[in-house]
């Protein structure tokens, strides 16, 4: 039988070494943990922006342009991750960094833009926002959950809100998809490579 290794053979590691499978084990560990650890750091990065970021006194005009700069950077950064995991000999552990990064970058470019709309448009919202209100608000939207707390009552904060549940819905819905088909396009590529 050419090709297959005997019971009794040494490891093809060598001698003193771990086996493959050991080896293999441990690098996929520390992968692991590289990529969780460097979405928390992304993730933690940019809820410090969001804090430490000077947002006081910006004109509704410079509120749109930002919202879309940012979500345009937004699908960007998404884009160039979906071909990233695609080629990753690790895609599952990619497709959930590029969440971890994805999801608090679309949340906080909204919890600016309502923070910001507020501070230019007084009234927008039924009480004035904080930064930690507007970060709430936009996670109760994404989530679903509504709690009625903190509701728009401007036009433009309603269609803000209209835009952010329309993006959230794309986002869980059309990520989901794409994700799936570039962890199963890296697999695929994993298995004809071996």
């Amino acid at each position: 039988m050419s090709g297959s290794v005997p019971p009794d053979a040494p490891d093809p590691a060598g001698p003193g070494r771990p086996p493959r499978e050991d080896w293999h084990r441990r690098r996929s560990r520390r992968v692991a943990v590289t990529v969780v650890s460097r979405a928390v750091f992304v993730a933690s990065g940019l809820v410090a922006a969001y804090y430490l970021l000077p947002l006081e006194d910006r004109g509704t005009d410079l509120t749109s342009v930002a919202l879309v700069l940012g979500l345009l950077a937004a699908v960007t950064l998404f884009g160039w991750e979906v071909a990233v995991i695609a080629r990753s000999p690790y895609p599952r552990l990619r497709a959930v960094e590029a969440l971890a990064v994805t999801l608090p970058l679309f949340l906080l470019l909204f919890a600016v833009a309502y923070f910001l709309l507020d501070r230019s448009v007084p009234g927008s919202f039924n009480e004035p926002l904080t930064r930690t209100d507007a970060l709430y608000f936009a996670l109760t939207t994404f989530a679903t959950v509504g709690f009625g707390d903190i509701v728009p009552r401007s036009q433009a904060g309603r269609i803000l809100t209209m835009l952010q549940m329309a993006g959230g819905l794309l986002l869980v819905g059309v990520a989901a998809r794409v994700l799936t088909h570039a962890i199963e396009t890296g697999l695929r590529r994993q298995r004809h490579d071996r």
